[in-house]
């Protein structure tokens, strides 16, 4: 086994050596996504149809070729088909198919399976019946649902009058000041401002207030105000936040809405264009590179750390206040592109990615754990992006992120000033209260950003655990303080252990070498007690892997509103990780 152990672990190291780029980091690669070319194909095809015909059309032929056999798409071409996704391809292809006869013919057979496959979901394909299962799967968080709603009425899926099946967004909020955000509680996620304004306005456009309500002339006269916004948002790039989609639904907005005129446009069309695949398809986004290095280097026993990356991945450190979110300099995002928006998880990975390569604990490292530190909120746990916007998923505390910014605290902790180390101790406290809380009582915690399309309700309880365990378990000081904790979060990982070793995101769902990875890598922090476990799970590990030179992703990444990807360097990551800390418990 040790001999077989260690081969794993130098091939899984060689491969994740030859995915670095030419300058030395890594980029990774993000699966591609049917809901980007969806979404991608409509925002071309309104801006110039003509124009832009081939990469329209090509976008439509991968959604033909890649519809799952029932009939609909999933988010990855691994994925299983979900209401949202294929409501957009279905709609896109509708429009797609009204430019031509040939294109009506070429559509047409993946427009009738589609269409049969909505049925067996909703029940029919009634405007108002599509409506409520799309408002009804997202709740409150009007982030998704909304856009959705608004490519069906544009693509011409809603039958007549549609836009009164659209909830409306008070984009007229942006013109307040950004600090007061929190306090009027946006129905849109922080990261989403741009989706806010321009699908806002659309809305307003196409299905204005009555003559007699105030909002009509509120948001009339608001318009020419908050409009030069969108500009104001937008990257060098041209893509906001270097995604496909919300560049495409703000592009769409604005041509739906009669603005083809506006500045924002031009950049964003050649954003799309540059970010289509030779095959057709649309990624969600352009890369992970932060985070993809941040977690390349963290993993390797020895890193070679050359002084371009070193200068590269200090250059990542946002120095000016960032548009989007008010978030002061300090943060990391997870793209070395304009797009980026700082936050707690990549921050929290850089800090400790620097900390592990050597990094003098200078000014720019104390600016980003006091970043960290103001994000804290009052229920003691840390957000995404910003603390104290609201209510809605993707800006409430959770546990992962939590556990992450614990550990880059306290990776620098010995060398801060007394009045940093004062303030870590207080919040982790406040942490350590949040944790408590947010345990459920089988030991596990729920993670946000990273869920599993098999379990009953789509969380991931293994990989939300098992982050947690191997984040406190990093610090001697957090794996004492926390220790019931951790005890108790591995205690849920053994009975979700797999006969054969691996792990999934429950018990019920399928195994993947990323689940497995990372609970084999928390189970490795109580040593030699659970021997058999991980030689089990390590064995698993390296036969799935065929000795850690093979890497098939799953799609186990959440973007926002459960948008599911897989990415490149995911299952190579934690395999090392997982593998090394394995050979220390077997070895003893």
């Amino acid at each position: 086994m040790m001999d077989a152990l260690d081969r794993a672990i130098g091939s899984t190291q060689a491969h994740l050596d030859a995915l670095r780029t030419a300058d030395g980091h890594w980029e990774g690669r993000l699966s591609s996504s049917a809901l980007s070319t969806a979404t991608a194909l409509v925002a071309l095809t309104l801006v110039d149809r003509h124009a832009h015909a081939a990469p329209i059309a090509a976008g439509a032929r991968w959604l033909c070729t890649h519809q799952n056999a029932q009939g609909g798409w999933g988010d990855t071409t691994l994925s299983k088909s979900n209401l949202s996704t294929t409501l957009l391809c279905w709609s896109a292809l509708h429009l797609w198919s009204a430019g031509s006869e040939e294109q009506s013919r070429a559509a047409a057979p993946s427009i009738q399976q589609a269409s049969g496959w909505i049925i067996t979901q909703t029940g029919s394909l009634a405007p108002e019946v599509i409506a409520r299962a799309v408002i009804s799967r997202y709740g409150k968080d009007k982030t998704f649902s909304v856009p959705i709603l608004m490519l069906c009425c544009l693509c011409g899926t809603l039958g007549e009058r549609p836009w009164r099946h659209v909830l409306p967004l008070p984009f007229e909020l942006a013109a307040l000041p950004r600090t007061w955000f929190g306090a009027i509680g946006l129905p849109v996620v922080s990261y989403a401002l741009p989706a806010l304004i321009a699908i806002g306005y659309t809305r307003f456009k196409n299905n204005p207030p009555a003559w007699w309500n105030p909002l009509r002339w509120v948001r009339a006269l608001a318009w020419p105000r908050i409009r030069p916004m969108l500009k104001d948002l937008q990257p060098s790039s041209g893509g906001y936040l270097e995604a496909t989609p919300l560049t495409s639904f703000v592009t769409m907005a604005l041509a739906g809405g009669g603005q083809l005129d506006h500045p924002c446009i031009p950049q964003a069309v050649d954003f799309l264009i540059r970010s289509k695949r030779e095959d057709g398809s649309w990624p969600i986004d352009t890369n992970l590179a932060t985070w993809g290095t941040t977690l390349s280097l963290r993993s390797l026993e020895q890193p070679d750390v050359q002084p371009e990356l070193r200068t590269w991945l200090q250059a990542q450190q946002y120095r000016v206040v960032h548009p989007f979110t008010n978030a002061p300099p300090g943060g990391w995002a997870w793209t070395d592109l304009p797009g980026g928006v700082p936050d707690a998880d990549d921050t929290s990975s850089a800090l400790i990615a620097l900390k592990k390569i050597g990094h003098p604990c200078d000014a720019a490292i104390q600016q980003g754990i006091t970043w960290l530190l103001n994000l804290q909120n009052r229920d003691g746990g840390i957000p995404t992006f910003c603390r104290g916007w609201g209510t809605l998923p993707f800006d409430r505390s959770t546990p992962e992120i939590t556990a992450h910014a614990l550990g880059a605290w306290w990776s620098w902790h010995e060398e801060l000033p007394t009045e940093m180390q004062l303030r870590i101790g207080k919040a982790t406290q406040q942490a350590l209260a949040y944790l408590k809380r947010v345990q459920l009582s089988d030991g596990s915690w729920i993670p946000l950003w990273f869920g599993n399309e098999h379990t009953h309700d789509e969380n991931n309880p293994v990989y939300g655990t098992a982050q947690v365990v191997n984040h406190l378990s990093g610090s001697t000081h957090l794996s004492t303080l926390f220790e019931g904790l951790i005890q108790s979060g591995r205690k849920f990982l053994l009975t979700s252990q797999k006969a054969d070793g691996s792990f999934g995101g429950d018990t019920q769902s399928p195994p993947s070498i990323e689940e497995t990875a990372v609970a084999l890598r928390a189970l490795c922090s109580a040593g030699a007690a659970v021997r058999a476990q991980v030689q089990a799970a390590s064995s698993w590990l390296v036969a799935a892997t065929q000795n850690g030179t093979v890497f098939p992703p799953s799609p186990i990444g959440l973007y926002f509103a459960r948008l599911w990807y897989h990415e490149q360097l995911y299952p190579v990551v934690w395999t090392l990780e997982a593998l090394q800390a394995a050979k220390e418990v077997l070895d003893q």
